[in-house]
């Protein structure tokens, strides 16, 4: 009963961070569970992704609530996605991918960088809409998002979230919120992937699936009321930093760092993002750029339209 309460208190504080950021449920859950509950990586992710069809389906209910979804952006991504999704899942359930996990960490790193240099300067508001982005280029997004996502464990949010904020062509908020939903298409199609390779897997640990649905669709309003209230240099800012704490280690794992050295330096990354972070708040109120528009007073509405 005990891990149970533990599982169920990590969904939760996956789906805050998820929800919130646009990014963190599977790569926080997934840590959780190989590190604390002994389980495989492929174990892990199809536990994970089993328990997303309830999480990303709260969230992007909630998100669609707080006026935080573009549909047309959630289709043209999670169609493609989920494709890339069961491809990741299949392969997953028969080899390991961990080769191809330093590239991964330092792509999302260099676009970690990218974000946090485009919203610390704090100079102008990413555009309520609409500049919409190419199909083409949405489909192959989705894609590589939803293998990268099955095949690690988790990596749908800071692979499609991340690029489409450094695009700067939609407020933050939006870009989450529609990353959350389509991620809905990218579990169902991860998880029916899984229930192929690893049902026996499934089964065994459906306690495990039960804690973090639970914990997940408990905060999932609450890290999307969060997303539509926050400054959006704040927000993006943020993301940044996560990206690069999250990945670092992957790309210092190379090296012949002590453990000692990599926390110290992704205690700085911590340190110096937040502040630029913090600056690029600082800067967008002094301009007069950092108010929330007035249409986001009426959420409900809006995300009904």
């Amino acid at each position: 009963m005990r891990k149970l309460l533990f599982i169920a208190l990590a969904g939760a504080a996956a789906e805050l961070i998820d929800g919130a950021l646009g990014m963190g449920f599977g790569v926080t859950a997934s840590t959780v569970l190989i590190a604390f509950a002994g389980l495989g990586a492929a174990q892990a992710s199809a536990i994970v992704h089993t328990a997303e069809l309830g999480t990303t389906l709260a969230s992007g209910a909630s998100h669609w609530k707080f006026g935080n979804v573009d549909w047309g952006v959630v289709l043209r991504l999670g169609i493609p996605g989920a494709i890339g999704a069961f491809a990741g899942a299949t392969i997953l359930s028969n080899i390991s991918t961990k080769a191809a996990a330093p590239i991964t960490a330092g792509i999302l790193v260099a676009i970690g960088v990218m974000l946090l240099v485009k919203f610390s300067r704090g100079r102008s508001t990413p555009p309520a809409m609409k500049q919409p982005y190419n199909p083409v280029f949405l489909a192959g997004l989705g894609v590589f998002g939803g293998f990268i996502d099955a095949s690690g464990g988790g990596g749908w949010g800071p692979v499609t979230s991340s690029t489409l904020m450094s695009l700067g062509r939609t407020e933050p908020r939006r870009v989450i919120g529609a990353v959350n939903t389509a991620e809905f298409l990218v579990t169902l199609a991860a998880t029916l992937g899984f229930v192929f390779g690893l049902w026996h897997d499934l089964v065994e640990h459906g306690l495990a699936v039960l804690g973090l649905l639970v914990g997940g669709v408990i905060v999932a309003p609450i890290a999307a009321w969060l997303v539509s209230r926050l400054n959006p240099f704040l927000l993006g800012g943020i993301v940044g930093t996560g990206l690069i704490f999250l990945n670092s280690p992957k790309l210092l794992a190379l090296t012949d760092f002590s453990d000692g050295t990599v926390w110290g330096i992704r205690g700085a990354v911590l340190v110096i993002g937040l502040g630029l972070s913090a600056l690029g708040v600082w800067r967008s109120h002094k301009t007069g750029r950092g108010e929330v528009p007035v249409a986001d007073k009426e959420p409900a509405l809006e995300g009904a339209r």
